[in-house]
């Protein structure tokens, strides 16, 4: 299995705004300690490029295909 790093956009970042807009939600398949909470796009794919990972961004859902839905 390669390498992934799953990421997702933030909620309360707008665009334009100097601040990072991604969050990092998961790592497979490496061994990998992350200290930042919120990382820019630049920060991950120097990252992803360094240890040879892939980047996967998550997609939001649907809030109304959400309701009732157990886990």
């Amino acid at each position: 299995m390669a390498a992934k790093i799953f990421y997702r956009e933030r909620h309360k970042v707008d665009k334009g705004e100097k601040k990072p807009r991604f969050m990092l939600v998961a790592v497979a398949g490496i061994d990998l300690k992350v200290y930042g909470k919120h990382l820019r796009k630049s920060e991950l794919k120097q990252i992803a490029d360094a240890v040879g990972a892939e980047l996967v961004l998550l997609k939001g859902g649907d809030k109304k295909a959400d309701d009732g839905v157990e886990i």
